[in-house]
């Protein structure tokens, strides 16, 4: 097992060892697992290229690291736990032995559909346990798995089912949420007739709700592991060898396909796991995030799994049936870390303290926000009302592209601040830089977050688009990662997380890319161009403003109609996720002489600030005063 960080003095120690000796601080953490042949080369890397290759040669399946390492000990210990929609179902539970069989027998039916080491395996499920199983299966015989989140719109699962040139797509009859029944069968079925390379649909009866069925791909899951057994061996993966693609939005409207390969993925997510929530055998531990964002891979699956610990899976809302549904679980299985996002928790608040003041959680050590910057009025009250005072927030900063956490306390060891993310773990080497590309040294300064040296957990490419993976992360400043993100260290060392720098608005703890959502509201036959940006949303962190030019502006009375016609689009194109907040119909754009369109201005007439700068560059300045009018009247 990874060994664990116990005392202040101990993080410190373990920072400076790891600055000191990089590789040989991995090293010696990679030694505490399975491996089939060890590595010959710690670390090769280069991020001018950028290359980054960890346990060069090295051998392993990441599956032998969670099962056959943990089996003759801790077998009949619970690895999974299933928490349904509605309370009153009942709930699922699984050792490591029955876990380890399951995984095993869909092995076995993904090879007898031909599916092998290096293909890829689009999933696109509810929160149930064969999303799990699916995963874990799909590592086990070498195939790449792409797990896609079940919110998406058939256009958005065709496009990365398109990109990943996935063999076969797992989806389930329908998928339940609060009170709602997801068509998952339905959408999936609309997305495939655009999905040649798709030779077969298996599906996971959730509901046994009334489905379309094709006799040439469909096929039930279980009817397909009826026909198996549960002898299955691992497939020898090399160490950079990809472990899955997840899809995130990026600035431009093509959705990005992070690759995170295997052996650095699997060393980063256990050892960040146990440390940061202070994992001890026997607690249980319970992220409710979904498992279609990277969240759900590292830290409901992965990470836990590969520490033996035992993981909680939700498949509901925080609100059904009633806004007390967390603590509830939590009480209901003695819950000892709890994590989630700071705007379920805001969400939480506006519903009222009634939903928890009775509720005492004692069972609770650790509280954990993920996903965007906590803000300290979520931060007071979840360290008053969830955690009664004594649990410690660990406020973890990290992106699908760095696989982990990055910045954040250790929980009960590093001193918390309200709204900051700390310090960070050992082996991250945070920077900040100046807009001219200058390291700013010292405290109290400000600028764009960078790394200066990789670790096991970064994202290797983007999948078929190397130079996209360059572009995204190495070229504003050359040597470093930058993150995109803007950040300030204060006169504590402490690091505060400012939000994003680029395209890419933070919509409850989802990231996407504006590029994308204008895409989809352009392809409205009324609509000409439209620009989007972000605004502070008091529940979601960050809202979606959208500025909509139209051949003739609406009048009045359609302007309303025209609206949900444009968010049903957007809907129906990305997600309900991605619809817009606010719609402003405008004649034209703010632009640059060179086209841009000014986008800083907009961004500030959505978030009601003034101080928009110099305009009489622009080549239109006086829309700014007609947008901001307009502005006035739908706040």
């Amino acid at each position: 097992m990874v060994p664990k960080i116990s005392t202040l003095s101990g993080y410190l120690h373990e920072q400076q060892k790891s600055i000191a000796n990089p590789t040989g601080f991995w090293a010696n953490i990679a030694e505490t697992f399975f491996w089939r042949k060890k590595w010959k080369d710690v670390l090769d890397w280069d991020f001018n290229i950028p290359k980054v290759e960890w346990f060069k040669n090295g051998k392993l399946n990441i599956t032998e690291n969670i099962f056959e390492r943990h089996i003759f000990i801790q077998g009949e210990q619970k690895a999974l736990i299933w928490e349904p929609n509605d309370p009153d179902e009942p709930n699922i539970e699984y050792t490591y032995n029955e876990l380890f069989s399951k995984v095993k027998r869909f092995a076995n039916v993904l090879r007898r559909h031909s599916i092998k080491k290096g293909d890829r395996v689009a999933i696109y499920l509810p929160m149930v346990p064969e999303l799990a199983i699916a995963m874990l299966s799909c590592a086990r015989i070498g195939a790449i798995h792409s797990v896609i989140f079940a919110g998406f719109s058939a256009n958005a699962l065709q496009e990365r089912i398109n990109d990943a040139k996935a063999k076969i797509l797992i989806t389930a009859d329908q998928g339940l949420r609060g009170k709602k029944v997801i068509n998952l069968k339905e959408t999936a079925d609309e997305a495939l007739r655009s999905c040649p390379t798709i030779n077969s649909n298996i599906v996971v009866r959730r509901t046994g709700g009334t489905i379309n069925w094709n006799n040439e791909k469909d096929v039930w899951w279980h009817g397909e592991m009826d026909k198996v057994t549960d002898e299955s061996k691992a497939e020898t993966m090399d160490s950079e060898d990809p472990l899955f693609i997840l899809y995130t939005s990026g600035s431009t409207g093509k959705p990005k396909g992070v690759v995170h390969t295997t052996g650095g993925y699997m060393v980063y997510t256990a050892y960040t796991f146990k440390n940061v929530f202070q994992y001890s055998n026997g607690d249980i531990y319970f992220c409710a995030a979904d498992i279609g964002w990277i969240t759900g891979h590292s830290y409901i699956i992965y990470g836990p799994l590969l520490e033996g610990a035992t993981t909680i899976m939700f498949e509901g809302t925080p609100t059904f049936p009633n806004p007390s549904r967390y603590w509830d679980i939590i009480n209901k299985y003695q819950v000892n870390q709890f994590y989630t996002s700071p705007t379920a928790i805001r969400s939480l608040i506006a519903l009222g303290e009634e939903w928890i003041e009775n509720t005492e959680m004692k069972s609770l050590k650790v509280l954990g926000t993920v996903g965007e910057p906590i803000n300290e009025e979520a931060w007071h009250w979840y360290h008053d009302h969830v955690g009664k005072n004594r649990c410690p927030i660990v406020d973890t900063w990290w992106q699908t592209e760095t696989g982990g956490i990055m910045i954040s306390p250790i929980a009960g060891i590093i001193p918390t601040k309200p709204a900051f993310a700390t310090l960070p773990l050992p082996g991250i080497q945070p920077v900040i830089m100046d807009e001219a590309g200058n390291k700013l040294c010292g405290n109290s300064v400000e600028g764009s977050l960078c790394i200066q040296f990789p670790w096991p957990g970064i994202a290797r490419t983007h999948w078929n688009d190397h130079q996209r993976f360059k572009e995204s992360y190495f070229s504003q400043f050359p040597g470093y990662y930058f993150t995109g993100d803007g950040a300030k260290r204060d006169e504590d060392g402490y690091y505060r997380i400012l939000g994003r720098m680029d395209d890419v608005i933070n919509v409850a703890g989802h990231r996407l890319g504006t590029a994308e959502i204008e895409n989809a509201i352009n392809e409205h036959p009324l609509v000409s161009e439209s620009a989007v940006v972000g605004f502070q949303h008091k529940i979601k962190g960050q809202g979606i403003y959208a500025y909509v030019v139209c051949n003739d502006l609406p009048k009045k009375d359609d302007g309303e109609e025209l609206r949900n016609s444009i968010t049903k689009g957007v809907s129906k194109m990305i997600s309900p996720i991605a619809k817009p907040d606010k719609i402003q119909f405008t004649h034209s754009l703010p632009r640059t002489r060179s086209g841009k369109i000014m986008r800083r201005i907009l961004k500030k007439i959505a978030e009601g600030k003034g101080d928009y700068g110099d305009i009489s560059t622009l080549t239109n300045p006086e829309i700014v005063e007609e947008i901001i009018e307009g502005n006035k009247k739908i706040q």
